[in-house]
């Protein structure tokens, strides 16, 4: 079994949620690749003092991969030099040789279900979802609040090629995040791929996923309005657009979860934009991203509130979505 070298950081900010220390793992600045595309851009508090902390040994351990795609075949890419990962493609039952290690859940959002239905209820609390946009509503209906989960900042372009990095201007330290009782052994596992990673507690790992989120369902909309934009073309010639829409986005999501973000998510956003320019913009996978905004919209209007996010209904309605 392979061991890899992790620096831990510790960070100690403002109370969120009801936790005090973020506590994380990130890999040594060397190892920094090109941008490339792939989800959006988080913070760590500029308030916070960090104080770096004696190196830890973690072991890259061997792992069960749900997914045989490009992020899948990627993550069996990084496993431990004596083997031992098994793949599953969808669909396929966990079996009962599987390793006892983690289970890496890189599918669609729309095929969770089935993951759940293959995998014995046992083996649940070991599943680690690599998916983009709000799964919390999925994973409470299923009991699975507190689940592991990953904020995925890494591309693969093709099928077997190495992963890069989603390393911003805002955030050259990376942004590649994880949560939960396997969180570690993931960040060994992408920091064995070259890869960065931190290992956020829950309220730090919330933020980021929102932020995610923000930018995701910003850009994406405001790329819609306009046809044939890219990201880069929303960050610089609709600027007043999506500046608009982030903030009306945070603000509705920062009222829902009784939280506040750290300042400067504007920028944050756009510095990733900058580093996926190319990236073409679609409103996709509406139930995960921007569903869950325009669900704030429908439970306000149905306790006759105000609409939280005007204006990200009204450009769904115009651009068809709703």
């Amino acid at each position: 079994m392979r061991l890899i070298l992790l620096p831990v950081q510790y960070s100690t900010g403002t109370e969120l949620m009801g936790l005090k220390a973020t506590v994380f793992l990130s890999v040594p600045a060397a190892v920094t690749l090109h941008r490339h595309h792939l989800l959006c851009p988080s913070s760590y508090s500029s308030r916070s003092s960090r104080i770096s902390a004696a190196v830890m040994a973690t072991a890259v351990q061997p792992a069960v991969v749900v997914g045989g795609g490009r992020v899948g075949q990627a993550l069996l890419s990084m496993g431990p030099s004596s083997g031992g990962d098994l793949l599953l493609r969808r669909g396929e039952a966990l079996p009962p040789s599987a390793p006892a290690g983690p289970i890496l859940v890189c599918t669609r959002n729309d095929d969770l279900d089935g993951v759940l239905e293959a995998t014995p209820k046992f083996r649940w609390q070991d599943l680690v979802f690599f998916q983009n946009g709000m799964l919390d509503p999925w994973l409470e209906s299923k009991g699975l609040a507190g689940a592991n989960q990953v904020l995925a900042y890494f591309a693969v372009s093709k099928l077997g090629e190495p992963p890069v990095d989603g390393i911003t201007d805002a955030n050259p330290e990376g942004l590649t995040a994880a949560f939960g009782n396997w969180a570690p052994a993931v960040a060994a596992r992408l920091h064995n791929g070259g890869l960065t990673c931190k290992v956020l507690h829950k309220g730090a790992f919330e933020k980021q996923m929102l932020e995610k989120l923000i930018w995701i369902s910003a850009f994406m909309l405001v790329g819609a309005r306009h046809p044939g934009a890219t990201v880069g073309a929303v960050e610089e010639e609709y600027r007043s657009e999506v500046s608009s829409l982030i903030a009306e986005l945070a603000s509705a999501a920062a009222a829902e979860r009784g939280l506040s973000f750290d300042e400067g998510m504007e920028e944050r956003l756009c510095a990733y934009s900058r580093a996926v320019a190319h990236f073409p913009t679609a409103v996709k996978e509406f139930k995960w991203r921007n569903g869950w905004f325009y669900s704030l919209t429908e439970k306000a209007l149905a306790q006759d509130k105000p609409d939280p996010c005007p204006l990200h209904t009204a450009w769904l309605k115009e651009i068809k979505v709703i």
